[in-house]
Parts: structure tokens; sequence; C-alpha cells
């Protein structure tokens, strides 16, 4: 008996085949049941009459959610049925039952969000946060994919630093060795910048840290970081890499993905349009848009989230503003050639 994946159930329509996974529902209609299985690539509805199958009908009526089941039947096409496919149960082999008196905690209903979370483990079972997490791990399988196409090498930098990169304020202290004090990673910045020195073209990618208070999107104590170096790079260097690496990771998504972003009912046209080239405007031009829209910025204002908004929403895909103002932006950026009061920097802006 061939053993396959729910993905992989519109392969093998008309064929008999073995699942493994856990029953996720179970409807019940007289002499009918009306099981829907996962098994971490997707969910499939399942058919067991109780004239055809009586043994497979025993074994999972009154079943509990979540409990282990290897399932063998038939595929066939169903366009009523969640994923367009459903299997015909001949046989089921309980391997583990949920006990009754203490049940799967998330039914198919309304749950709080602080309830969610404190079952964060559980909640990864349901077909959207599993859909995210398919979509996640796509995204940086592009990004490493691009990253390596372009001649960059991986370079892993240490999660435990002496110093600070980027502010002593948001470092997470941790005691180390022999009543050594030690840091949480803000940055591999320090680490690749001399990796990039023996190997040309560099990039870490990994757990960044900061000792903030998540109170918006823009701050996370946690993230996963792509962090860049490359020797004998300008700026129009780095703008190319990023809208490639942007429109890579959006693409193969949209291409590898389809049926997640479906699930997460997100709108794909807006994706669609990020490809290259994206508009290019420099900082004086950003503060005409921002101007030109009632927004009061003047040359030398730093462009926050709202003036972002304006800025980004004027375009259909990202938008790079560069050469920002030297004098609020790092000390170590490069100053213009041509304007030394501007340096040689870029922020990538989205609709």
């Amino acid at each position: 008996m061939t053993t396959i994946t729910i993905e992989e159930a519109g392969k093998h329509d008309g064929q008999e085949v073995t699942l493994q996974g856990w029953l996720y529902n179970l409807r019940e209609s007289g002499k009918l049941l009306f099981p829907i299985f996962r098994d971490g690539t997707g969910i499939i509805q399942g058919v067991v009459a109780l004239k055809e199958n009586p043994e497979a009908f025993a074994a999972l009526k009154g079943l509990t959610q979540e409990s282990s089941v290897i399932v063998t039947g038939k595929i066939r096409a169903e366009q009523r049925a969640p994923g367009g496919y459903e299997i015909g149960v001949t046989k089921i082999n309980v391997v583990q039952k949920v006990d009754e008196s203490n049940p799967y905690p998330i039914q198919l209903k309304e749950h709080g969000v602080d309830f969610l979370l404190d079952h964060r483990h559980l909640w990864m079972r349901t077909p959207r946060q599993a859909a995210i997490l398919r979509i996640r791990a796509e995204a940086q399988r592009a990004a490493r994919n691009y990253m390596d196409s372009q001649g960059y090498t991986l370079t892993d930098a240490p999660m435990f630093t002496p110093a600070a990169c980027e502010g002593t304020s948001t470092l997470f202290e941790v005691n180390y060795i022999d009543d050594q004090k030690a840091y949480l990673t803000q940055s591999g910045q320090l680490y690749i910048e001399a990796t990039a020195m023996a190997l040309g073209k560099v990039y870490t990618f990994g757990p960044t840290f900061r000792a903030e208070k998540s109170k918006t999107r823009r701050h996370l104590t946690e993230f996963w970081m792509l962090e860049p170096e490359a020797a004998y790079a300008g700026l129009d260097d780095m703008m190319a890499l990023g809208e490639g690496l942007v429109s890579a990771i959006v693409q193969s998504v949209l291409t590898n993905k389809s049926r997640e972003l479906e699930l997460l009912k997100r709108d794909t046209k807006k994706l669609e349009n990020v490809k290259p080239p994206f508009p290019r405007i420099s900082y004086e031009d950003a503060i005409k848009v921002l101007q030109k829209n009632g927004n009061p910025s003047k040359f030398g204002d730093d462009i926050g989230g709202d003036e972002e908004t304006i800025v980004s929403n004027e375009f259909d895909r990202p938008v790079m503003v560069h050469r920002y103002p030297a004098a609020i932006k790092a000390f170590y950026m490069q100053p213009d050639a041509y304007r030394p009061d501007l340096a040689l920097a870029f922020d990538m802006l989205a609709p």
C-alpha cells in the first residue's frame, strides 16, 4: 500500500493509499461519518459508511480530536471537500486515542488570543498557524537560495557577544563562565565586517535579540535577521541586492505556497507586483511627496512610521528612499562624494 501525505492526494486520484496523521474533526450523520484528518501538510475529509465498512465505522465513531491514526482508503475528487479531494476510508488504525477525561483544549470555535498563546505548542496544529509556519520556511529557503546565487557565503556569527553593536540599553545580559558577563547578540555586523575582508561577500542569517518592550510591530525582543556585507560594493549594488532579495522571497512564496496564501485569505494581487525594478527616490523627493500630501516634514526630519505609510502608498510595490541627511544617520555611513551632507544609505518601504 502506498503511503502518501495529504499534500500529495491530488496525484493519487482513484488510488487506494495510506495516510498517517491525526483526527482534526469528526462530524456524524446517522450511518455516515465525516472525519477530517491532518498530517502537517494539509487536511482532508474522509467518508465512512456503517454498511460498507463497519469496523472502520466502529473505530472512528466517538473518536476524540487529535487522536493519532493511520488511515487507508481510496482518494477521489470532491470539489466540496477541503483541498478538492476526499478519502473513502476502508481501514483505520487508532495509534493513540486522546483521553476523553482530558480532551484536546483547542476546539473548533473562537478562543481568546491569551488562551491560544498559553497553548502555543498546540495552536500550531491548526491550519492557519501551520500555513504561516510553512510560508516562513519558504521565505527562509528563498532568501538563502538568492544570497547563495549572488555569490554570498553564509557565515554564522556568535550569539554571545562581549559588547553592543547598537546601544547598551537594548542588550540582554547573561551570566557567562567564571562570573564573566556576556550579552545576547543585537547584530552579526561586527563579525561579518571581518569575514567580508576574508571572503568578499558574506551574510549572516540567525536570531537577534533586543531588550526593549514589544509594544508595536516594529519592536521585537527576538527575531531572525539576514545581514549582508560585501567588499567593493557601492550604494547601487546594495539597492540591487535588496531589490532582488525581497522580490525572490515574495515570488517564491507565491509560486510554492499558493495554497497557504489562499488559506490565509491573502490578497496576492499586491504581492504579484513585487518584482524589479522597484522605484527609487531620494530623501529630498520623499519630503516633497510628504508635503504634497499635507505632511509638515522638512529636510532634516527623520521619516517615521506615519511618513513611511504616506510615501509607500504612492507606489504599487516597494520603494527605495536613498541619500538621507548624514546628520540623522549612523556615524559609520559613508557620505556622498558629491553631497557630503547626505549619507549613502537607503530604506526600502512597502505599502
